[in-house]
């Protein structure tokens, strides 16, 4: 093989672009078959882009923070003759065309390394390893990239950097290999706030796309499509908190995380078998109920990227340590910004747990494509009446957001109604 290039795949969903995120190779790099060659962002999540090809890298194609459209190349890969000192043909000169044609050509964005010579005959581009990345060229399509050197750091990491002003470059990684994560970022100095008193100096602006684009599009879709009845339910949890110190002990769930979720997960797949509609939803262009007999468990997770909602496939299938090891690995890939597109898709009910910022409680908004979806409020100390004595105990609201075409409120109190009485009293599971 001279080269090949390699086009951005549909990673799942048929996705129709992505953004490239972060590359972890530069020009004159070795590569073999499935070693990550950079990041990309989805409208769904940021997904590791594994190389098809084995050889040297040529030419990056593609700019970090650029979206294109699925069957765009974006990196060429090929013989090592090629990055040794040969300079890289563009399409056109490889066709034998003129220069003037080769100029007009879709552009080939290479990447050279600050160190590296440039090549007899061919256009220098080499740039102070302190410039950041620029595009520079005559016209939309007669681009080339030049950049700084590779920085290596966590997709969450990138967007903290971006939210706090920090300049990568800048930032001393504590891990071996270099990469730095958001715990790096604390000793980082901070670029300084613009001078106030002029409009727009103290303003930054972000544009909207993948997953922050994504979640907004789908929640307006769902708030505006499904008309949302939402109640509450305040209940004492207490019974629940020392199930879960109980379950910490058992050694089938020693190393997994345990908490009130994972109880309040189960009691959901539990009610779901009185109140079977909550686990349906409203298919309106074929005007019928589809009623799933698996439940696909989502989480909606915050992300440094946005909201996204991973779900556990057939949790109802999974015994309890099973389903604490699913959701606990759901929620760590989540975080990292690593969700794929796989466990995003088809979910059937939501939990989303505000309670893990200290709120009470919400009105959600439904997953599109499901019927409900559980609020779980914090877990706090406050007196209740317990056989006419006020005593302290564990509260906590949860409240239910449902689709009322299809979903009475008589199915929707009831689901909640039996969700409380678990967690008000684990042992009543044995009912359903």
């Amino acid at each position: 093989m001279n080269s090949a290039e390699f086009k951005l795949p549909d990673v799942g969903e048929g996705l129709t672009e992505a953004e490239i995120v972060t590359w972890h190779v530069a020009v004159g790099d070795e590569v073999k078959i499935n070693d990550i060659v950079c990041d990309i962002e989805t409208a769904k999540s940021v997904v590791e882009l594994p190389s098809p090809y084995a050889g040297v890298v040529q030419a990056l194609l593609v700019p970090e923070g650029e979206t294109v459209e699925v069957g765009t190349p974006i990196i060429r890969i090929g013989d090592a003759g090629a990055a040794d000192g040969a300079p890289v043909e563009t399409p056109a000169a490889a066709a034998g065309e003129s220069a003037e044609s080769a100029e007009s050509a879709e552009p080939v964005a290479e990447v050279p390394s600050a160190s590296t010579e440039p090549a007899a005959g061919s256009v220098e581009q080499i740039t102070e390893p302190e410039q950041p990345m620029t595009l520079v060229g005559s016209g939309p399509k007669e681009a080339a990239v030049s950049r700084r050197p590779r920085v290596l750091a966590k997709p969450t990491a990138r967007a903290a950097a971006r939210e706090q002003g920090i300049d990568l470059s800048s930032v001393v990684p504590a891990r071996e290999d270099g990469v730095i994560t958001t715990a790096d970022l604390a000793a980082a100095p901070r670029q300084a706030p613009a001078s106030a008193g002029v409009p727009g100096e103290r303003e930054r602006r972000e544009p909207i796309k993948g997953v922050r684009k994504q979640m907004g599009q789908a929640m307006v879709r769902s708030a505006f499509t499904a008309p949302h009845v939402t109640e509450w339910v305040t209940i004492d949890v207490t019974r629940t908190t020392e199930l879960v110190a109980r379950l910490k002990q058992r050694p089938e769930l020693r190393d997994v995380r345990v908490g009130p979720l994972l109880v309040l997960a189960r009691a959901c797949l539990l009610a779901m078998r009185r109140t079977p509609i909550i686990n349906s939803f409203w298919d309106e262009e074929a005007q019928e109920v589809v009623f799933k007999d698996y439940v696909n468990l989502g989480i909606a997770a915050a992300t440094p990227r946005g909201l996204v909602v991973p779900n556990v496939k057939d949790a109802g299938a999974l015994a309890l340590p099973d389903l604490a090891a699913a959701l606990d690995r759901l929620v760590v890939v989540a975080r990292d910004g690593k969700t794929p597109p796989a466990d995003l898709a088809g979910g059937t009910f939501t939990i989303t747990n505000v309670g893990s910022f200290g709120v009470d409680s919400g009105t959600p908004i439904i997953n599109p494509g499901e019927s409900a979806i559980l609020c779980f409020g914090a877990i706090k100390r406050k007196p209740w009446v317990v056989d006419d004595k006020v005593v302290p105990r564990d509260v906590c609201t949860l409240s239910l957001s449902f689709d009322h075409r299809h979903v009475d409120g008589e199915a929707g109190s009831r689901f909640l109604a039996d969700v409380a009485s678990i967690l008000e009293d684990p042992a009543t599971a044995l009912l359903f």
